[in-house]
């Protein structure tokens, strides 16, 4: 099969890499000369991957007309751009073709699910189906062939079990699924679960407290899900507890290290001044905070996370206002 992936950043080099073990016939596009040079010609990606040779099968291009050879296009940019790359490679398609999303959040103009950002961006005559290939799975593992497990969801059975078959082998295994709602949910609240995770580790505070905050921050995964029209088994899988856990406690994780420094500094204004990396959890969390008010859902994680980042309040306060609320059942 021939597969397009746009974005040679580390996820985008990482899913390349697996296709082009699977055998199949992968170009992966980039619009920095270097990155894309490097993979060619010295099989490295040494901004992302350190001490790290990439297969030597695995080639790139700058060229995103290249793109119209695809019969499987693999979406691996951020999700504030996704629509925009969409329209970009559409008048290059000369067939229909799958699209394979691995961005985990919203589309920021309209606060759509990705796929729905995606959909909405693209001609029906061009697209089979999307399909988003999700859970919990760091770059910088997969790329030395750790084992790890993902899956392919979408609302178009026969697609996800071709991505399922595309990517799936020794080390990637692939399992499809069709509440597209619930996991593209549970993979997005994660991601605000994982600056709080980061703010915690950064105050100075241990297991207990991450503990629970990742099940208190389940909890308000599940109750947001739900109310949006996901299945509740769905958040006790890959795309829910799963991703979760991995973000919450992995120095991998972008979400967890942006926290972390804000939780170390004690404030957010640390992120907004020095950070140049793309982190979900900082738009995703804006959605989420109007979604969930929009659906008079409780999620007082969200909340504080919220107010940290855009009322300027300090993670201190935040922590101890959480434990401070009123005593409940659980």
């Amino acid at each position: 099969m021939k597969v397009f992936v746009i974005g040679s950043g580390s996820w985008g080099s990482a899913l390349a890499q697996i296709c082009v073990d699977n055998g199949h016939d992968v170009l992966i596009y980039g619009n920095n000369a270097d990155e894309i040079n490097e993979i060619n010609d010295s099989h490295t990606n040494s901004k992302y991957f350190e001490n790290v040779i990439l297969n030597e099968h695995l080639k790139g291009t700058l060229d995103i007309s290249k793109v119209s050879d695809a019969d499987l296009v693999v979406m691996s940019v951020p999700s504030a751009v996704t629509a925009q790359v969409c329209t970009q490679i559409q008048p290059y398609l000369t067939k229909k073709v799958i699209l394979v999303n691995t961005s985990k959040g919203f589309d920021p103009a309209t606060g759509k699910r990705m796929s729905e950002a995606i959909r909405a961006a693209f001609d029906k005559e061009k697209l089979s189906s999307v399909v988003s290939l999700i859970g919990p799975s760091h770059a910088e593992e997969v790329v030395i062939r750790m084992l790890t497990s993902v899956c392919a969801v979408s609302l178009n059975e026969e697609d996800a079990k071709t991505v399922q078959n595309v990517f799936s082998n020794n080390y990637f295994r692939v399992y499809t699924g069709s509440d597209e709602i619930g996991s593209e949910l549970g993979v997005a609240t994660k991601n605000s679960i994982a600056l709080a995770s980061g703010m915690l580790a950064g105050l100075g505070y241990g297991d207990n407290t991450r503990a629970a905050l990742i099940t208190r921050g389940l909890a308000e995964m599940i109750r947001f899900g739900v109310a949006s029209g996901g299945q509740e088994k769905t958040f006790m899988g890959l795309t829910g507890m799963g991703d979760l856990i991995v973000t919450c406690t992995s120095t991998h994780s972008r979400n967890f290290e942006a926290g972390y420094q804000i939780g170390k500094a004690d404030t957010s204004q640390v992120y907004w001044d020095n950070n140049h990396k793309t982190v979900e959890g900082i738009r995703t969390t804006q959605v989420l905070y109007k979604l969930k008010k929009d659906l008079h859902v409780e999620m007082p994680i969200v909340d504080e996370i919220y107010q940290v980042l855009y009322e300027n309040k300090k993670p201190s306060q935040s922590a101890k206002d959480l434990m401070l609320r009123e005593l409940k059942a659980e």
